[in-house]
């Protein structure tokens, strides 16, 4: 529960000047989490984004005065009465997208405060509210939630163009340095620091490692990944990339046994039913993707019977298919019979099109089940509590942010490497990851594939942990998934080093 703002907790109004600079304003709150009574600081706001100009010139590159180019906003948690702050483990946090900013993992993860729902995920009736989150991490981590520009309130000042951060490696450095400029004015250098990131945000968080290491000296503790994708082409269903066939197919699997699409015999055990379908996929269904037009009409057929037996579709329509069908039709086909389809993100929510003959449905129905909550309550938050005022829209998950430049001409976006040399380089970098079975934006067997390709040394293996989740991509708006995900998290960071304050 907040208590009266103190300090500087007037609303952070907008400075009557040309000149951009910082907008913060603190306030003081308490929670109970886990038992323990945490009596916090909130700081919110936006930090001005400067780059230094480099001019070339006869005699060389010359350093200019830095530019302001962009404002981003954050919210940070730091637990009161640390003896000594420095020690004291902190977390950079955000979603992905690209165009999420991160009021997900802030409201429904990892924050002092959390959107309600009903035990199985799905919203409550509106009017929406905020309660205590009694599962926060405050407790084990001081936490800063991130938006990057043209996500939530952060923008770029007048002059500049916005698409300039709407780009892999922009989005990065951006990111990075704000985290560094946050490190520098906050006294966090000798912290044990960690970055926690979901969906695209995983991807943010590889690239980060990397980048921190290389241009700041800033080497990591631990990532927190949440729902990951590291290398694109293992989910990027396109002419010429058989791959993510074979790794979507068994969350394909997962969400037929949780509508009891399939045989009697497969719906009473999800893992064992799940570690049939593995090994269909990198074996026969592998080899039969393989072969392509040249695998023999006979063959043909008995593959599309063992993938109708493992996705509750039918033969013919998987015949139809070539063998390959994309998320985006299966979850309007799967339960076409009832003219239902089921969600993209949590693939347990199901959705009612305008008809039930489309190839696609509307809408993704686990996601229309979240924005309506989490805006609501991330939008009266800010003010109400947090003392932070602005007229600005809060762009929870914004198209501005496309076309997304890969910055990788002729080839997907792949950060698996730029991990391997992170933990090569920082052998004490290590890795949580968090993969929901009812997920179909990120399987959790091409999460599994990226990381079994990684090339580690065999010494290193062991930086890497992975937990499974019945839920969906973002498994903590299931309650047995939020406490188990809460619980592996705190563990997590004992073991990647963090000393707890």
């Amino acid at each position: 529960m907040a208590d009266k703002p103190t300090g500087n907790a007037e609303p952070a109004a907008i400075p009557p000047t040309d000149t951009p600079v910082d907008r913060l304003v603190e306030t003081k709150h308490h929670v109970t989490v886990e038992g323990r009574d945490l009596r916090y600081t909130a700081t919110v706001g936006t930090i001005v984004l400067r780059e230094e100009a480099v001019k070339q010139n006869e005699t060389g590159p010359t350093v200019e005065a830095a530019k302001a180019r962009a404002t981003i906003f954050f919210v940070a948690y730091t637990l009161d009465a640390v003896a000594d702050r420095r020690r004291r483990p902190i977390t950079f946090a955000f979603n992905g997208g690209p165009g999420s900013a991160s009021l997900w993992l802030h409201l429904g993860l990892l924050g002092p405060k959390r959107v309600p729902m009903d035990d199985e995920g799905h919203p409550l009736p509106p009017p929406y509210s905020l309660v205590d989150n009694e599962l926060s991490l405050l407790d084990s981590t001081d936490l800063v939630f991130i938006d990057p520009v043209s996500t939530g309130y952060s923008r770029v000042l007048p002059g500049e163009a916005a698409n300039q951060y709407h780009g892999f490696s922009r989005d990065i450095e951006a990111i990075g340095d704000f985290i560094r400029l946050y490190t520098t004015r906050y006294g966090r250098w000798l912290s044990p620091t960690y970055l926690a990131g979901e969906s695209y945000g995983t991807t943010r968080a590889a690239g980060l490692a990397g980048y921190l290491q290389e241009r700041h000296g800033l080497y990591l503790n631990g990532l927190m990944l949440i729902s990951s994708v590291l290398n694109f082409q293992t989910i990027e269903q396109e002419p010429g990339n058989d791959l993510p066939y074979l790794l979507f197919l068994p969350s394909y699997t997962a969400t037929a046994f949780y509508h009891r699409r399939l045989p009697a015999e497969l719906q009473s055990d999800l893992p064992a039913t799940l570690a049939e379908v593995e090994a269909f996929a990198l074996g026969e269904y592998a080899t039969a993707l393989l072969r392509g037009a040249g695998l023999p009409a006979e063959q043909r057929a008995a593959i599309a019977a063992r993938l109708a037996r493992y996705t509750g579709l039918s033969e013919q329509y998987i015949a139809r298919s070539n063998l390959r069908v994309r998320d985006d039709r299966f979850v309007k086909e799967l339960l076409r019979d009832e003219a239902r389809t089921v969600g993209r993100l949590d693939s347990r929510f199901t959705g009612v099109d305008r008809d039930a003959v489309g190839e696609r449905s509307d809408l993704d129905p686990s996601l229309a089940a979240l924005v309506g909550p989490y805006t609501a309550a991330l939008n009266d938050y800010v003010r109400a509590d947090l003392k932070f005022e602005s007229d600005l829209p809060y762009e929870g998950l914004t198209g501005r942010v496309h076309p997304w430049r890969a910055d990788h001409e002729n080839k997907y976006i792949d950060v698996a490497e730029t991990l391997r040399a992170a933990i090569t380089r920082n052998p004490h970098l290590r890795v949580y990851i968090a993969s929901g079975y009812y997920d179909l934006a990120t399987p959790y067997f091409a999460t599994d594939y990226t990381l079994n390709h990684l090339s580690l040394d065999a010494q290193m293996r062991d930086n890497l942990s992975v937990s499974y989740f019945a839920a969906g991509h973002m498994m903590y708006i299931h309650r047995p998934s939020l406490a188990k995900l809460r619980h592996d998290l705190v563990a997590f960071l004992h073991v990647a080093g963090g000393q707890m304050g």
